[in-house]
């Protein structure tokens, strides 16, 4: 069974829409779930986001029925996996209601990505993100719940690009825990199409520029965003280099939170190299800048965005989510896209699946945005 905007089981992962759309009764799987994809917005506790979708995945499991007759016995506690608070939501859901933690979520902020507003010309024009996790190494979830909310928002493909081995702290992937995941891929995109996701990785610049994954691995993967992960306060000329022979990389496709900052919470300072050489490498050698959405991140700058658009670089608007409900995250960066003129055509995220591979594979960018 194809997704296409609901899940591989025939029910919605976001059961009002991406962009919160007008609430009415909803199935009680799918309440739980879109109570967490919002609380994952927002960068709720993992503790709490845990508990919806733990629910969520426990009464999805019963059989037809088991779930009402428990509702009316009230013992739907009695479950392993279900509180309190998630077999209200489960009942008021059954009753036909909407449930009010979900009524009061959609209320504080559940229309995100509106037909108007900052971003929001672009964020229509998107069809996938390249830079996202899954539980595999660093994210919160598997990548079946991560490509359902993906195909859910309206996303035609989108790129699995879990952690390369060097990063320890986030289980990076080792070249055999690669493979295993390039067959896993393969077997959801069997009976995902039209749904299409994309293979990847985030691979670790090391400190001489080279890329923390075997070139043979590499060369299979559909998406390779490259980051800067260790040694963020190097010198500068150092790290230009560093950077420079990143992005030259052939395997490279995606230069990922180019200044590595974060801007929320203690905060982190950028990393100090030469823009205009860094953004120059990367038009000259067709690797598209990342602009992330995450909140604490919102990378590169404004006053970097403005220079990579004066360079010519591709761009590529990602969400870096380790959750389904981040995968919402990329209206963020289309606000900043816009803000410092960004062109339209010159973002990989608004091309089909077979253009973007076109360009990953074989370096071929679509003629109206060669002709630009």
């Amino acid at each position: 069974m194809g997704l296409s905007g609901a899940s591989a089981r025939g029910r919605s992962a976001v059961p009002t829409g991406a962009g919160g759309a007008s609430l009415g009764p909803v199935e009680p799987v799918a309440a739980l779930e879109r109570i967490a994809f919002l609380l994952e917005r927002s960068l709720a506790p993992g503790y709490r986001v845990r508990a919806f979708r733990t629910a969520a995945r426990v009464v999805d499991g019963l059989p037809p029925g088991e779930a009402a007759a428990r509702a009316a016995d009230g013992s739907l506690e009695s479950l392993k996996g279900v509180g309190p608070k998630t077999a209200q939501v489960v009942r008021e859901a059954l009753d036909g209601q909407v449930p009010g933690y979900l009524r009061r979520l959609e209320e504080a902020g559940g229309d995100s990505a509106g037909a108007e507003g900052p971003g929001a010309a672009l964020r229509a024009l998107l069809r996938g993100d390249c830079h996202t996790h899954s539980d595999w190494s660093d994210g919160g979830s598997p990548i079946e719940e991560m490509g359902r909310a993906a195909a859910a928002l309206g996303h035609e493909w989108t790129a699995l690009t879990d952690h390369s081995p060097r990063l320890t702290v986030a289980r990076g992937l080792s070249s055999q825990r690669l493979r295993e995941q390039l067959d896993a891929v393969a077997e959801l995109n069997t009976r995902w199409a039209p749904f299409r996701l994309l293979t990847g990785i985030e691979c670790d610049i090391l400190t001489d520029g080279s890329l923390d994954q075997e070139p043979e691995l590499l060369e299979r993967l559909d998406v390779v965003v490259v980051s800067v992960h260790s040694k963020l306060r190097m010198d500068a000329r150092v790290m230009t280099r560093r950077l420079t022979a990143a992005v030259r990389d052939p395997h490279a496709d995606v230069l990922g939170h180019c200044t590595g900052r974060l801007v929320t919470g203690r905060g982190r300072p950028e990393s100090e190299f030469d823009a205009d050489e860094v953004f120059a490498a990367c038009a000259g050698s067709g690797t598209a800048v990342e602009i992330n959405s995450r909140p604490e991140r919102l990378d590169p700058p404004r006053r970097l965005l403005r220079r990579a658009v004066a360079a010519g670089t591709l761009f590529a608007v990602d969400t870096d989510a380790h959750a389904p409900g981040q995968l919402d995250w990329q209206i963020l960066g289309c606000a900043r896209a816009e803000e410092c003129g960004v062109p339209a055509e010159r973002v990989v995220t608004t091309w089909s699946a077979e253009e973007l591979l076109g360009w990953t594979r074989e370096g071929r960018v679509p003629a109206r945005v060669a002709g630009a």
